[in-house]
């Protein structure tokens, strides 16, 4: 019987059949031998609620995280958690209940474990037409102006994974990425590639040049170059599935590469000299766009000033992340489970995730010092913790950098149609502004800013 009361999870429903799982794919453990830490739920419900160690409104003055000099900005523009939002919807998908409920074993993961762009690309034209434009099946249809997806006459987002609807920078990202797709169209077709092949190439030079930015621009950012080269070199330690054996582990999707939380700031600024607006509830999705993000305010691009940075890591998450709204939870039995930082903690406690300790002792890492929390400190928090101490709270430290670095080239090496697969030496070949393709070549290309 579960510890916890019964709740659900709005933006990740079962009802929708977009949502329901469509394969086999299972999650999995990184270190099974390591036993589970067993916290306390109301525990985790305090320190992860309202005025507990994990919101940083009751630590810092609100406007503190927006001040560079008060040490609330991090080194990387503010746009990079939300990308990296966007592969945790590409790889993960758990309906489960978030108050447990189900055997570890048996929860199923709703997305297969591949950096594909499953969540652009569904089932493709023929499985998914709704995506696509009827007079050109080839590209993707947008919405008015071309910076919304289609909706319903409702409202609801026509898209590939509905949880990219859920705010304005995760719904931004996915239509710069439909857009992307439609320049590769016009450019295939350009260059004489016969029509029947041009849905196909165009694909997966998007595919392949998504997977290259994560290896290359977007895992440095977090881990550091010297983590990504040895993955690279030498293989996972801990995480190297074979080819079509891939799955989650739960150590990541439940811990690990929740990471970018703590990333968000208290607030955004979505054009030049524009007003300074929370992530919730402000700029919540669930319905057409209302007003334009300029990705140039959360992104550095050449030609334009620096963008905002993100919030520095350091365990606290911002007011607007304590305090979710409910087109994002959906009804709640408990006021706690409005705070993401309530259900982080309490995700890793209902899949018997091991403590920060004991994962760092067996990476040979020192811990922590004791004190970070009593009797152990949960995953999720240990790793947070770890990038404010170690790695000055912009990048993941050595437990949660290993994992995350692991698991991100072990899926696209155990994907046989990644490029890391089939060309490992591959380079890009879209156009970049500077000497090296990266993330803003993609979303945002020389002319259309």
């Amino acid at each position: 019987m579960s510890r916890h009361p019964a709740t659900r999870d709005h933006c990740l429903s079962l009802v929708r059949s977009v949502d329901r799982p469509t394969g086999g794919a299972r999650y999995g453990r990184m270190f099974p031998d390591l036993e589970p830490l067993g916290t306390d739920p109301h525990v985790l419900m305090r320190a992860g609620a309202d005025g507990g160690i994990c919101d940083a409104a009751a630590a810092l003055d609100p406007g503190a995280a927006l001040d560079p000099e008060a040490g609330g900005d991090a080194e990387q523009a503010a746009g990079w958690p939300f990308f990296g939002q966007l592969l945790a919807h590409d790889t993960t998908a758990d309906r489960s209940p978030i108050a447990g409920g189900v055997d570890t074993d048996a929860l199923r993961n709703a997305r297969s474990p591949r950096l594909n762009l499953e969540m652009l690309y569904a089932d493709g034209p023929i499985g998914a037409p709704y995506l696509f434009d009827r007079d050109d099946p080839a590209k993707f249809l947008l919405g008015a102006g071309g910076y919304d997806v289609p909706r319903n006459p409702q409202g609801v987002a026509l898209i590939g994974d509905p949880r990219n609807d859920v705010h304005l920078f995760s719904l931004s990202l996915h239509v710069a990425l439909l857009r992307a797709h439609n320049r590769i169209v016009d450019s295939l077709r350009a260059s004489g590639v016969p029509e029947e092949d041009v849905f196909e190439q165009a694909r997966v030079t998007l595919t392949w040049h998504y997977q290259w930015i994560v290896v290359h621009d977007f895992l440095p950012r977090l881990v550091g170059r010297p983590l990504v080269d040895e993955v690279l070199e030498d293989g996972g330690k801990w995480f190297a599935p074979e080819p079509l054996q891939a799955f989650i582990p739960l150590e990541f999707a439940d811990a690990a590469y929740r990471y970018g939380h703590g990333q968000i700031r208290h607030a955004y600024r979505l054009v030049e000299g524009g007003p300074e607006l929370p992530l919730f509830p402000d700029l919540v999705g669930f319905g057409p766009v209302r007003q334009r993000l300029d990705l140039t305010q959360v992104f550095d691009v050449p030609g334009h000033p620096p963008a905002q940075r993100a919030k520095r890591l350091d365990g606290r998450l911002a007011a607007s992340l304590i305090g979710l709204p409910e087109q994002v939870t959906g009804a709640v039995d408990e006021t706690a489970y409005k705070s993401l930082a309530v259900r982080d903690l309490l995700r890793g406690d209902t899949t018997g995730l091991p403590s920060g300790e004991e994962v760092a002792k067996l990476l040979g890492v020192p811990p922590l010092p004791e004190g970070t929390w009593p009797g152990g400190t949960p995953l999720w928090f240990y790793i947070l913790k770890e990038s404010e101490y170690l790695g000055a709270g912009d990048r993941l430290g050595p437990v949660g950098g290993r994992i995350v670095a692991e698991v991100l080239i072990g899926l696209l090496r155990a994907d046989p149609a990644s490029y890391l697969s089939l060309e490992p030496d591959w380079q890009p070949n879209l156009p970049a502004a500077g000497e090296t393709f990266g993330l803003t070549d993609l979303l945002i290309p020389a002319g259309s800013h």
